[in-house]
């Protein structure tokens, strides 16, 4: 099946990078991804997935235009999808300004990249629930005031309104997707839902006696990235760019997620969790959980996996990992 069509990837070694190349391959893009040669990340994700020799790679870096213009050019994308960041929000309070550069001015970079070479290419902008912070509302939606609470979100936040602005001021096709916490098995260990089916699987296995975390009241909507890719690609298939919240519209906590994550493998969560201070953040972000129903009802999208899927699916890939 092919289509012709031609799309750009930041981030494309990331989870949802990955997750976004396999679901536009399938549907006969030409799938060009950007690889910034100072990140840490291998091709591990998008080797799991058997795609590593589909995407073609093309060097760049979201804190560099004239990498960003070749990269539009080579690829002669009509679809760009800005997925790459420092993602992490721990990390975030320790490198406030590369923070500010890659997921702030870098967003910039790509849309005048986007604008100057193709304006009329549909872009996609990765925006995240952690923008919302301090909570304006019990149930966040796209009219919901922002409020971050992390050098993450406030940077995240500076790359959503210049979206918004080039939108406007350009007439670029530029949509922004509030993803809401979004797993699998190719998360980061460094993100604590990996990090608890990780050590979930070496208990279970004899390598490892303890998990240590830090706030586990806190709630989060969490969905499956494989899902979330598909809301990506049905914003640049909308005849008029707009924002959308992705989420569940379910909300967990922390503990009744490792719950799930030893319960599966026959543990008993008392017997290994250790409470650690050190992991508390300066400011946190207590409860997110957002409403999808306008995604839902323009773009025809919907989550299809439970967290009790989600989890029980890392804990078996972290499983298979460490005894491979």
């Amino acid at each position: 099946m092919s289509n012709n069509k031609n799309a750009l990837i930041t981030g494309v070694t990331g989870q949802d990078g990955a997750y976004l190349s396999k679901l536009l391959l399938e549907k006969g893009y030409s799938v060009h991804g950007v690889l910034a040669r100072r990140s840490t990340d291998t091709l591990w994700r998008l080797r799991e997935l058997g795609i590593e020799n589909e995407v073609k790679l093309v060097d760049g870096d979201l804190t560099d235009l004239s990498s960003l213009i070749r990269a539009m050019e080579i690829s002669k994308a009509d679809e760009v999808y800005n997925l790459g960041a420092q993602s992490f929000v721990g990390t975030s309070w320790q490198q406030p300004i590369l923070t500010a550069q890659v997921d702030g001015v870098g967003v910039i970079n790509v849309l005048e990249a986007v604008r100057i070479v193709n304006p009329k290419a549909h872009f996609y902008q990765a925006s995240t629930s952690e923008m919302f912070g301090l909570i304006q509302a019990d149930m966040q939606d796209e009219t919901t005031p922002f409020y971050p609470r992390s050098p993450y979100g406030v940077a995240k936040l500076m790359g959503h309104w210049a979206t918004v602005n080039y939108r406007e001021s350009f007439g670029l096709h530029a949509s922004s997707g509030i993803l809401f916490n979004h797993e699998s098995p190719l998360r980061g260990i460094e993100f604590v839902t990996r990090k608890v089916t990780d050590a979930v699987a070496r208990i279970k296995l004899g390598r490892q006696k303890e998990l240590r975390l830090g706030n586990i009241d806190s709630k989060r909507d969490w969905g499956f990235a494989g899902d979330y890719v598909e809301a990506m690609w049905l914003m640049t298939q909308q005849p008029e760019a707009d924002d959308y919240v992705v989420a569940t519209g379910l909300t967990t906590t922390v503990r009744d997620m490792v719950e799930i994550a030893f319960g599966h493998v026959g543990l008993n969560t008392g017997d290994h969790l250790v409470i650690d201070p050190q992991f508390f953040r300066p400011a946190e972000v207590d409860v997110l959980l957002g409403n999808p129903a306008k995604a839902i009802a323009r773009l025809g999208w919907k989550p299809r996996t439970s967290l009790q899927q989600l989890i029980t699916m890392m804990v078996d890939a972290d499983l298979r990992r460490l005894q491979g």
